[in-house]
């Protein structure tokens, strides 16, 4: 395939791309081989296999977003979630336009694949931003580092839009004749982010991590997008005539991106870890206090004896023996002896808890 600068027509003549329909002639470019359609009711539905890999995608995006925010405390949590969510829209909006629910000739089909244009060059963004949150220029979590952010994101987002409607309705000086700038949007774009996050993440790992693992999930990820990338622009029709049309090249592709992201969630979850300090788990921790001054009245060298371990935090918080010792305080003395009684010196008018509760 040789792919021409500034050009839609060889890429979309191998790859059946959501802009497809919408650049190069005025009536789009026609893939010379594409997955068969299926029909559900009165609806056909095009590329059934892409449209399931989209859905799988929804479903693990969810799954992933989910372990991010249970890492309360874990690095750059706030920031990294943002790329899935977008990734799960992107990956949303994708069912309908593969799948021509919204139909190509329909008048909203364009401000749709506008938008779809927008979300993916906003998601790289996103994804090189992130790139960066690792080298600490601005401390994550702060409204510093998150709306600049959202505030680089939502900007990507509005310039790809203005120029993909513009190409497609040809104005402000655009045409879908000649698509030079969204082609460079769309698809030179998202290689440039994805090169400067890898050798960002690299450096990153190189320099500041003793562990070497992680590299070996930026390389998993990098090879996935590569793979999917050929295998779209290279050798789409040729799997697709092999396999008699019921896959072609977008299937394979949407499914490579989907292990790169899964990579990217990889690859940043073995590098944060919780600070258990400050963390909030679903299962509550068991404490033991070690404070003679907090165990109670028990056999480590404290007056009072009684069975060990009893009286003093444990598994079922406070454990009395008998009735007649109660558990260590810092209060009232004798480690609270003199004042809840039982112990010596204790007048017994004080008792624990006090009567009528």
């Amino acid at each position: 395939m040789g792919v021409e600068f500034g050009s839609f027509n060889s890429v979309c003549e191998t790859a059946a791309l959501v802009i497809c329909p919408l650049v190069g002639t005025s009536q789009g470019v026609e893939p010379t081989c594409y997955s068969r359609n299926v029909q559900i009711g009165n609806t056909l539905i095009f590329q059934p296999a892409a449209c399931f890999v989209h859905i799988v995608a929804i479903i693990m995006t969810i799954i992933m977003i989910l372990h991010i925010r249970s890492k309360y405390t874990a690095v750059g949590r706030k920031e990294i979630v943002l790329f899935f969510y977008m990734y799960a829209i992107i990956e949303l909006l994708a069912i309908f336009l593969d799948s021509a629910v919204v139909p190509t000739a329909s008048g909203v089909y364009p401000w749709f694949a506008a938008i779809y244009a927008g979300l993916v060059a906003a998601a790289y963004m996103c994804l090189l931003i992130n790139g960066f949150i690792g080298f600490q220029f601005a401390e994550d979590g702060t409204p510093l580092s998150l709306w600049g952010l959202r505030g680089a994101c939502f900007a990507m987002f509005g310039v790809t839009f203005f120029i993909a409607i513009a190409t497609f309705k040809g104005f402000a000086g655009m045409t879908p004749l000649k698509p030079t700038i969204l082609w460079i949007f769309y698809l030179i774009w998202p290689i440039i982010c994805v090169a400067i996050y890898i050798v960002l993440q690299l450096i990153l790992v190189l320099r500041t991590l003793e562990d070497r693992w992680p590299i070996g999930d930026i390389l998993f990820g990098a090879g996935f997008f590569a793979v999917g990338l050929v295998l779209l622009f290279a050798f789409s029709n040729t799997i697709c005539d092999a396999v008699k049309h019921y896959i072609d090249g977008v299937f394979l592709f949407q499914l490579c991106m989907l292990l790169s992201v899964m990579m990217v969630y990889k690859y940043w979850d073995s590098i944060t870890k919780e600070d258990l300090e400050f963390s909030v788990g679903s299962k509550a921790a068991v404490w033991e206090v070690k404070d003679p001054l907090l165990a109670g009245y028990g056999n480590a060298g404290v007056p009072g004896g009684g069975p060990a371990g009893r009286g003093g935090y444990g598994r079922g918080g406070y454990d009395y023996d008998d009735g007649s010792h109660a558990p260590g305080s810092i209060v009232g003395g004798g480690g609270g002896a003199q004042m809840y009684g039982g112990g010596p010196g204790s007048s017994g008018k004080h008792g624990y808890p006090p009567h009528g509760y």
